[in-house]
């Protein structure tokens, strides 16, 4: 060792630091030959904590202020050294500066579909992101379990591993809960706070305090969301006979202002007509007709049908609505 760098370990006596950029978590303080003088000042600042390691040995731990390293603000230190009350001599050991202020929005979602059995929908998979936010709450426990003796620890080296923790908890609680997807979604704020409540125990084993949790957005893969759409739909329509009454309401002055459709304006009328009488006995069954033993009989099915397959071929009903009714007025006939 030269002289000026011996010069230059004499006069270590102030420790501090100051975040040089967005992320560190941690950061070991660098001195020469790991060496403190006794009665140096320690200065941690408001949104950061130190840690003492002495020999491997995780010693004090010191929050916002300037200490002084002697005796009286080292007991656990100064206890694993027996030093007598006049020894004051430097002493080797590693400071470890913690960041403890909020991480914030900090990204969490599946990679792939989560797998859950639905009550509702049977077996189905789900699709979930959101954010959450964290800070240091025990550094010595953070150090000992998480960064070590790393020169730097910053959250991208934690990320995946608090991204499986979130997944995994959000994977168990869907599943535990047995709350149908449909509630899942339309209470994602109280999904948000459970999770979060589950998550707590996790992050505290690693000495850090989970502050916030958001879920944002939870969805089924494409080709499942268009069969609940299609659910919805059916839903929404309610009452299928009554629906296709008002879709062919709808259809009768459509086809009598169309001039082309029927042979003209009062042909598309009667057309119009003739449609509003066709559905009508085909939605009813013919019940007009029944008590006196019309409405229901072979002859009278094949006659509704051909005046439906002639709608058809006009445009006035569409493919399906013609399929539809033709099954329904077939099983009449078994």
């Amino acid at each position: 060792m030269g002289l000026f760098d011996f010069l230059k370990k004499q006069f270590v006596d102030v420790l501090q630091w100051v975040e040089e950029y967005d992320g560190i978590l941690a950061y070991r303080y660098p001195m020469p030959d790991f060496e403190i003088q006794y009665g140096a000042q320690l200065v941690v600042r408001e949104s950061q904590m130190a840690l003492l390691v002495d020999e491997g040995h995780a010693a004090d731990v010191f929050g916002a202020g300037t200490h002084t390293l002697d005796t009286r603000t080292m007991p656990l230190l100064t206890n694993l050294k027996n030093w007598d009350k006049l020894f004051q001599s430097p002493f080797k050991s590693d400071v470890y500066f913690f960041s403890t202020r909020l991480q914030l929005a900090r990204k969490w979602g599946t990679p792939n579909p989560v797998t859950i059995r639905d009550k509702e929908f049977g077996m189905v998979r789900l699709r979930g992101f959101g954010q959450y936010a964290y800070r240091i709450a025990d550094p010595k426990l953070f150090f000992l379990n998480v960064s070590g003796t790393r020169d730097i620890y910053t959250v991208d080296d934690l990320e995946d591993q608090l991204r499986g923790t979130v997944i995994g908890a959000m994977t168990d609680l869907f599943a535990e809960s047995g709350i149908p997807f449909i509630d899942m979604a339309a209470n994602q704020d109280e999904m948000a706070v459970m999770l979060k409540a589950k998550l707590a125990g996790e992050f505290s084993r690693l000495g850090l305090a989970l502050d916030s949790f958001v879920v944002q957005n939870l969805s089924l893969p494409e080709e499942l969301q268009k069969v609940l759409d299609e659910r919805i739909s059916m839903n929404m329509v309610g009452d299928l006979n009554q629906y296709a009454q008002f879709q062919a309401a709808k259809s009768i002055p459509i086809a009598a202002a169309n001039p082309g459709g029927v042979a003209g304006a009062g042909a598309g009328l009667g057309a119009g007509m003739a449609l509003g009488q066709a559905m009508a006995n085909a939605f009813t069954g013919g019940a007009a007709g029944q008590g006196n033993g019309a409405g229901s009989s072979p002859e009278d099915i094949t006659a509704l049908l051909e005046k439906l397959h002639d709608l058809m071929t006009k445009g006035i009903l569409s493919q399906a609505e013609f399929e539809a009714k033709k099954a329904e007025l077939l099983k009449k006939l078994v």
